[in-house]
């Protein structure tokens, strides 16, 4: 009979890329994909340690899977990613819950189907977690489900150490791929059909500073761009401290770099931001969004954003009111402050208070919602190329894509098969969408 896996992804591109390769390694195996846990040989939960909600769920649903077990001995369980790599987790999942059989981190992924031999010929836990990881490992394999877009790595882990960030201790220290490599895989990507590529990165600007070549991250844009033949090209995420005009301007220059820029700032406070250890200024990132928008007019730029950081009075809050205000951004992605044990910022005096961070969080969200919003009514009555993703999950009678700058846009019109490049008019914007009809 065939075994079956049921896999769990937490958080971001990064888990969900590091996913690929597990199911790569599974279809090797042998192994298929199952929606239905209860009757998965292999349960396996990539995690993410980035903020406690993320933690929390991770500890739930191992909790409801330890009871599941109990009704089938023989499944295994599997936790790996981020969070059995940060300090002591993955003693305290191996004490908690001595039922898991497998646990791992993000620096030995390349090892998980000798991990998992060992586990099914040793019948007994197995844990295993590196301190630090090694040389890039290339040639993995990888199952994508998507088979327009795809994202590619581009470098590994971290050099930033935000004050407030598990990410370099969790990911490890910085490690870019070659470019012969990265172009090998996403000229067998588009071999296969595929039209778009997300380069991926902690940080994407910082591309090429470990390699012996020559070669920074707009050069590494500029060869995708010529030499690919991939009808869109994005990339994220970009650190403003390592933002450059070099790279705007390969942007601008470009044919198929979209125009869209994710461009954390996370405060708008000096003060708040060198407590963070961000290593720019306010006026530094105000001086990027001019920059983006006089080489680029039309193009998107969505950050992250901060609240409640230990110390943030209120009057660093409304500087971040006032930035968002200002830079008008086409969306954001807002949190709550969340301490991370072995960070910085845990121990930091002056932790806000979890009320004033909801009311805070709360006022950000109406200046951001309505910032939005009038950013996308300007686009009511454009044209726009959509590359169309298939229906919609809420309607299958109207199709949805997104535009180069990133925007979902649903829309009506005649039936268009994945991957195609669709001319749409906007009729109507909403928050965090658009509608549209398709051009005859």
């Amino acid at each position: 009979m065939t075994k079956k896996y049921s896999m769990t992804v937490f958080g971001c591109q990064m888990n969900e890329r590091d996913a690929e390769t597990l199911r790569g390694f599974l279809d090797q195996l042998g192994y298929t994909e199952t929606e239905r846990v209860a009757e998965a040989d292999l349960v396996i939960m990539n995690t993410c340690a980035v903020r406690q909600k993320a933690e929390e769920k991770v500890y739930g649903l191992i909790g409801r899977l330890g009871k599941l077990k109990e009704q089938n001995p023989g499944m295994l369980l599997a936790v790996c990613g981020c969070l059995p790599q940060q300090e002591k987790a993955a003693q305290k999942i191996r004490k908690k819950y001595p039922f898991v059989d497998l646990i791992f981190g993000t620096h030995n992924l390349a090892a998980f189907p000798e991990l998992l031999q060992r586990v099914q010929s040793e019948r007994g836990p197995v844990m295993e977690v590196w301190d630090e990881a090694g040389e890039v490992a290339e040639d993995l394999p990888v199952m994508r489900r998507d088979g327009v877009k795809a994202w590619v790595n581009i470098t590994y882990g971290c050099n930033n150490y935000c004050s407030y960030c598990v990410v370099p201790y969790v990911r490890g220290r910085e490690r870019s791929r070659r470019p012969e490599a990265i172009l090998a895989e996403i000229g067998k990507l588009v071999a296969g059909g595929s039209k778009e590529v997300t380069l991926l990165g902690q940080n994407v600007n910082s591309y090429g500073k470990d390699l012996s070549e020559k070669i920074d991250f707009p050069g590494l844009l500029e060869r995708v761009d010529r030499e690919s033949g991939l009808a869109r090209i994005r990339f994220m995420t970009s650190h403003p401290r390592d933002f450059t005009e070099k790279l705007v301007a390969v942007m601008a220059e470009g044919n198929n770099i979209c125009e869209h820029v994710h461009l954390p700032v996370q405060s708008g406070s000096n003060r708040i931001l060198e407590l963070m250890n961000r290593g720019y200024t306010r006026e530094h990132y105000l001086g990027l969004a001019e920059l983006l928008r006089n080489y680029l007019p039309g193009c998107a730029l969505t950050t992250d954003l901060i609240v409640g950081f230990p110390g943030e009075t209120e009057e660093d809050f409304q500087d971040t009111l006032a930035l968002a205000e200002e830079v008008r951004f086409d969306a954001a992605f807002t949190f709550l402050y969340s301490p991370r044990r072995g960070t910085p910022a845990c121990n930091m005096p002056e932790q806000v208070p979890a009320a004033v961070k909801k009311e805070r969080f709360a006022r950000l969200l109406e200046v951001q919602n309505r910032r939005g919003l009038e950013r996308n009514r300007a686009l009511v009555g454009c044209v726009v190329e959509v590359l169309t993703e298939g229906p919609s999950k809420t309607d299958p009678n109207v199709l949805t894509g997104r535009t180069r700058t990133n925007k979902t846009v649903n829309f009506s019109g005649r039936s268009v098969g994945p991957g195609t490049l669709a001319e749409v008019e906007i009729t109507a914007a909403q928050t965090w969408s658009l509608l549209g009809r398709l051009v005859p």
